[in-house]
This record gives C-alpha cells, structure tokens and sequence, in this order.
C-alpha cells in the first residue's frame, strides 16, 4: 500500500488535516467556521448578472464550500480541478456520460459494474449511442477500446472487486482519442485519486463512505478539462439534478471525519476478510487488501487505501439467508460505506452476475473484535 499519511503538496496537508479544513472559507470574525446551509431560490441581483449567485439552480454557496472541499480531498494541490455536485451518484454518472456522448459515439462500460449502468446501456442505445463492454479484471476494456469516445472505469468493481490499472487504460484510451472515467466510490479520494492517475473525470456517489451516516444522497464529479466541465454544469442545469442545502451542508460536515471513518472501516474489512479467508468453507473472499486476492497487485500500486467492503460467497441462497438473519451487529440493507456495519445478498436485486449466495459486506466502524465474532458466529449458526 502506497504512503498515505502525508503528500508534497505543502506544510499542514495530512490527509487528516485536509479533511478537517476542507472547503472552510477564509475566518470572518463572529461568523461559524462551517457556514450554515443557505436555503435560496433566488438572491438579490439588481443590473447585470455579474456575481457567482443568481439563481437557485445554478449555485448555491453551500454547494461552493463542499465542491471546494472534495475538489481538495481528490486532487490536492493541483490547479485548473473543478467540481461539481449532485443530487446522486447516478446523477453525477449520467451528466458525464450524456455530456460527453452524441449519437453514433462509442462508450466502453464495464461489464460487472455498478446494476444501475445496464440500465444506462438501454438508454444509451435508444440515443444510437454504441455501447461495448468488459471486466474491470485483467484490464479487460483494453481489448474493446478503439474508436471509443469514452471509457468508463468502476475499480474496484461493485460488488465483485476486482481492480484495474487506471493508468494503463488512461494512457491507452488517451492515446486512442478517448476520454476517461472512473467510478471512485467505492475507494473515497482517501483510497485513490483517479486525477492523479491519468483520468479525465473522476465521479463517485457521495451517498456511501463520502458522508458515511446512511443519511444523505449525493453525487459528484471533479474533472481537470474547462471543456468537459462546463459540459457537465450545464447537463446539471438542463437536468436540474442539483443537491439540496441541507445534504449539502451535512455532507460537508460529515468530510471532516472521512479519514477516521476510513481508517478504523478499512482496518476492520482487513481483519474480517482474513476472518472469513481461515473459516474451514472455502467462501471464495474477495477483498483487495488481502494479499492473497487477485487484485492486491496492481490495488497496492494505485491505491492508498482498500475500502470497507468485502464479499463472499455461500452455498445456497438459503444459507446466506440464514447467515443475514443471524447476524446482531450488521443491518441487512443495501448501500455501503456507513459507520454501522449492512449486509445483503446481492442477488436479490437481480442486476448483478452473482451467485444466489453472494454477500456484499459494508464494514462499519464497530469495534473489530465485535463484528468479526458476529460473523463468525453468524457463519456457524446459519451452517445447520
């Protein structure tokens, strides 16, 4: 695992200090250090147009603060980044992906991403837009890339995760004429920085580990190109696909704690995937931080930190059933990256090209000692 305590991009920038003071505006006396959320449709706004906030749509200041904020956290120290924020993740996904294509484009997708991109594929199509795909594993989009217009990279992969070189395929979709993309969620900008790796965007669902409580949705997208961007912001304004002040606001505040979360998740999915890697049934575990999981390799090489998310698999649907039921510190619900620990099978949505015992495990911040005797338990009561 690549250096993640300190980088070179000035005194003070610890990835903890950084997310503590991410996106705060300079101190004003007598004025909070987070700025509260600013509710408004419209402001003052006599002659010309000329300020940063005319209309409700467009901007709003809290949603400046947060952009400033994530922009920070996935490219520190870089000039030219911008970011723009979103009412979801699927949000955020589409404006990149119906801002950048026209009718006969070709998009390289992943073929074991996200569930929701099939049904992005449909429309994509119905827009004579053509759609290839491929596994994230083994750098598999390589082979489908020529003539491309965009590559979409999900690493690692939900829910299988398996993981890419982001730099191979951003240096070959580049020099194919392709833009590229990469679904950061799973990994937070604590994990990797796509930027940093060659990647033109970089858009994650800010609902998961971002703000981390379960109780927000949000999406972003933080891209280098003024171009490209200004495409996305004005897909954003067409659409109006825009946050609300208040999950703007608790997101914010909920990035000053993204590197504890992180840190105390991302050790606790270690010491339950290597749980899970000793129990006597062969699971079939898949964690990158695992050394001995096929992605260890190149994940150690472009990423910071490995996630808090492990699967495996059980024999039966029933069995995994048994095993969710089981289970007294974990939430069986879906999502992942929240402080509490949820579990699901995956199957039961029927978007994903998993086995009927498919677990996708989102590890919390619980104790690790209690969470790896609970699914240690669960594992042994659902066996019967």
């Amino acid at each position: 695992m690549s250096d993640s305590a300190t980088d070179k991009s000035g005194p003070g920038t610890g990835e903890g200090t950084r997310a503590v003071r991410a996106g705060l505006p300079e101190p004003v006396k007598y004025e909070p250090t987070l700025p509260g959320p600013v509710f408004a449709a419209h402001y003052h706004l006599p002659g010309d147009p000329t300020g940063p906030y005319n209309y409700g749509r467009d901007e709003n200041p809290t949603w400046t603060h947060l952009e400033r904020a994530i922009g920070e956290l996935e490219a520190p120290g870089q000039d030219g980044i911008e970011t723009l924020v979103f009412a979801s993740g699927m949000a955020a996904i589409s404006s990149v992906v119906f801002s950048q294509l026209r009718s006969g484009d070709t998009v390289v997708l992943p073929s074991d991403g996200y569930q929701a991109l099939p049904l992005l594929r449909t429309q994509l199509e119905s827009y004579g837009i053509e759609v290839r795909t491929a596994p994230t594993g083994g750098d598999a989009q390589l082979d489908v890339l020529d003539g491309a217009r965009l590559l979409w990279i999900e690493t690692p992969s939900n829910p299988g995760l398996d993981v890419c070189d982001i730099r191979r395929l951003a240096e070959a979709a580049h020099a194919r004429g392709a833009l590229v993309a990469v679904d950061n969620t799973l990994a937070t900008p604590l994990g990797q920085r796509p930027l940093e790796l060659g990647a033109d965007f970089s858009v994650a669902s800010g609902t998961k580990q971002l703000t981390g409580h379960g109780d927000v949705l949000l999406g972003y997208v933080v891209g280098r190109d003024a171009e490209a961007m200004a495409a996305v912001r004005r897909w954003r304004k067409i659409v109006g696909a825009i946050p609300g002040p208040m999950e703007a606001w608790l997101a914010h505040r909920s990035v000053a704690t993204l590197q504890l979360r992180v840190d105390r998740q991302n050790a606790t999915a270690l010491a339950v995937a290597e749980a899970l890697r000793d129990w006597p049934e062969e699971l079939g575990v898949r964690y990158p931080g695992l050394m001995s999981d096929p992605s260890y390799k190149i994940a150690s090489q472009q990423m910071h930190r490995y996630g808090c998310v492990v699967s495996f698999s059980l024999p039966t649907r029933a069995r995994a059933d048994r095993f969710l039921d089981a289970l007294r510190l974990v939430d069986d619900a879906t999502s992942f990256g929240g402080v509490r620990s949820t579990a699901e099978r995956r199957g039961r949505w029927g978007g994903d090209a998993v086995p009927e015992g498919f677990i996708r495990f989102s590890v919390g911040a619980e104790d690790p000692e209690d969470l790896v005797a609970d699914v240690l338990r669960a594992l042994d009561e659902s066996a019967g």
